[in-house]
């Protein structure tokens, strides 16, 4: 018979992780799951400046190894194994991996959300060194220098118009010769002196060695190809790309009540099925960070940890 876990976690980035270390430290039997390498999002991430007490030069990647220790050190397994069909009805929980099957009494989904890419050359090679897809992470590395901001939708323009604060030009490059966001968001991108605009274009090519130092921006229309280089003072430029994000929640169709893709949840993170909390990324939310995912992490954990109590005989929620 397999074992049974207290709690299962779908999902090893700072959400994940965060349910992993309140899960195992109120003695609950946890396993956090993960289908490649623990991270998510931040790993990507080269300095993490917006996250309380990270003053230490904190990275993506460092602060995550931490997290990683700190679960393991309560006791909460790790184990990478990609999930590709899972069972959230009844007490038991079941969630069948490439390599394994697990069994729990509660699960915590936190599967994250990728960002749209522009998917273009040197995209991948330069994200953190250059390329960025979160405006109140990484704006004020730019401070006083130009960026560029791919997207024409509400994201898009409210995110060029918070990097005003920190660049000294702030470019909208846009596929079309209008923007997609709301009136009122663009009369005010429209009536900012820092914010331009290149229309009908999309990025190509983003060149830099070991840093973004040019990108090549194609004319849609003409066809034309244009060549931006960076300020030889600056020496680099950031590239700011919201076309959308992906949530990772593909396995969870059907399963669980969604909303354009995000799961659904309350604010203690349970989802329509008892039992199943979501945290992070992957579910509706208004603010998509490091904080914020560990919160919901936490939220998560207790409640899943109340979840199994109240199954010895006290109706949940009451």
């Amino acid at each position: 018979m397999s074992e049974i876990y207290d709690v299962i976690i779908v999902g090893q980035g700072p959400a994940g992780l965060a349910a992993g270390i309140y899960a195992s430290r109120d003695r609950r039997k946890t396993l956090m799951l993960e289908k490649e390498k623990p991270g998510g999002q931040i790993v990507t991430t080269a300095e993490v400046a917006n996250y309380p007490g990270s003053i230490e030069n904190a990275t993506g990647p460092s602060l995550i190894a931490r997290m990683v220790d700190q679960a393991k050190s309560f006791g909460a397994e790790g184990k990478i194994d990609p999930i590709v069909d899972v069972e959230l009805e009844g007490e038991i929980k079941v969630l069948k991996g490439e390599k394994d099957e697990y069994k729990a009494k509660s699960i915590v989904i936190a599967t994250g959300a990728n960002p749209r890419q522009i998917g273009c050359p040197g995209e991948k090679e330069l994200t953190g060194r250059g390329v960025s897809y979160c405006a109140t992470c990484d704006a004020a590395f730019f401070e006083d220098m130009e960026v560029y901001v791919v997207g024409g939708g509400d994201t898009a323009v409210e995110e060029a118009i918070y990097l005003t604060k920190f660049a000294r030009k702030v470019t909208i490059i846009h596929r079309r010769d209008e923007l997609r966001a709301a009136k009122s968001i663009q009369e005010k991108a429209f009536n900012n002196e820092k914010i331009h605009f290149m229309w009908d274009s999309v990025v190509e090519e983003i060149k830099g060695d070991g840093i973004v130092e040019s990108m090549v921006v194609k004319n849609v229309k003409t066809g034309e190809l244009t060549e931006i280089v960076a300020d030889e003072e600056d020496g680099t430029f950031g590239i700011f790309v919201f076309i959308g994000f992906i949530p990772a929640t593909k396995l969870f169709e059907g399963k669980v009540e969604m909303k354009d893709g995000y799961i659904v949840t309350d604010e203690d993170m349970r989802t329509n099925i008892p039992g199943v909390f979501a945290a992070g990324d992957c579910r509706v939310k208004s603010l998509r960070q490091v904080v914020t995912a560990t919160a919901d992490g936490a939220i998560a954990a207790v409640q899943a940890g109340k979840y199994i109590d109240a199954l010895e005989g006290t109706e949940y929620g009451k």
